[in-house]
């Protein structure tokens, strides 16, 4: 489903925080010596940049392994920490399901505060812009407010809504609105679910359930579970992903707020610790402000300041 393009110089604009905070230590390093000194100064910057201690340790040690071996002479340290960045995070399927047949569900969860409901509507608003027919479902019932924030979107974004009363069984919404989907024949089912504690056992449980009642009602779904983490937290959302993958068995991170920190790094820690892919990433306000994950753009975009 490549209904998102990645575009660099908006990625440039949205990991500004990050860039700036990587600017000034990686300009020191253009140009030197590939030696002991360089190695380790490098190290703690990556470690100090939240990229974590699985994708550090792998590139510090193919680096000091090619220097003993007298395969970086006349190279760049900045270029070979590119090339083994893009090196981590290749390999994964980042493309958004389609199911083979109509509708396609798409599942979106999270804790409170990570900015879920804005999530979905900037998933809702690309799948219009891809000319697809969408259908949201309003189960995030518990939080007060959420309902109507969704359904603001609804209305700016042009884009169908079932839902309920405040309070009321997530569940039942959700089987409504898997119901309102086959009946209208739209291409897909989104549903926006409660932000739940993970800590929570009888509120994971509740996923649970609604991930219950769209495989009943329609082959195959979900087809897309989509965990939304806040790029803010930091090393915070590693056990949230463990935690939801557990449960409902997580396809794809949507990494939100990247433009409000300064440790974007965090990605490569996320997929060393989880396995999970990051498919998409939230980098402004805006209902466009969404890009894929494109693992050469990122890695282009989060070191570009030091080139």
């Amino acid at each position: 489903m490549g209904i998102f393009k990645a575009t660099l110089n908006a990625l440039r604009k949205g990991l500004s925080k990050t860039r700036s905070a990587l600017a000034s230590p990686l300009a020191t390093l253009r140009g030197r010596r590939i030696d002991a000194e360089t190695i380790n100064e490098l190290e703690h910057l990556l470690l100090t940049s939240d990229v974590g201690v699985t994708t550090t340790e792998a590139i510090i040690q193919d680096i000091r392994t090619a220097v003993s071996e007298g395969a970086l002479k006349d190279k760049d340290i900045i270029d070979v920490l590119r090339v083994g960045l893009i090196k981590r995070l290749q390999g994964k399927n980042r493309s958004l399901v389609t199911a083979e047949t109509s509708p396609t569900v798409m599942l979106v969860a999270g804790v409170n505060g990570v900015g879920k409901t804005t999530s979905v509507a900037k998933i809702g608003k690309a799948l219009r812009d891809d000319n697809r027919s969408v259908l949201l479902a309003a189960a995030d019932t518990f939080r007060a407010g959420a309902v109507s924030q969704l359904s603001t979107w609804a209305e700016r974004l042009d884009i169908d809504i079932v839902k309920g009363e405040q309070g009321s069984d997530p569940a039942a919404v959700t089987f409504d609105a898997a119901s309102a989907a086959i009946a209208r024949n739209v291409d897909v089912l989104l549903i926006d679910t409660a932000g739940r504690l993970h800590t929570q056992d009888p509120l994971m449980r509740q996923l649970e359930k609604i991930r219950g009642v769209t495989a009943k009602k329609i082959d195959g779904a979900p087809h897309e579970v989509l965990l939304v983490l806040d790029g803010t937290q930091g090393q915070n959302m590693l056990s949230q992903a463990k935690k939801f993958s557990d449960s409902i068995q997580v396809t794809g991170i949507f990494l939100s707020k990247l433009d409000g920190t300064a440790r974007g790094g965090i990605v490569f820690a996320i997929e060393d610790e989880t396995g999970i892919p990051v498919k998409l990433i939230g980098i402004g306000e805006r209902p466009e402000d969404v890009q894929p994950f494109d693992p050469e753009t990122f890695v282009d975009a989060l070191i570009e300041v030091a080139q």
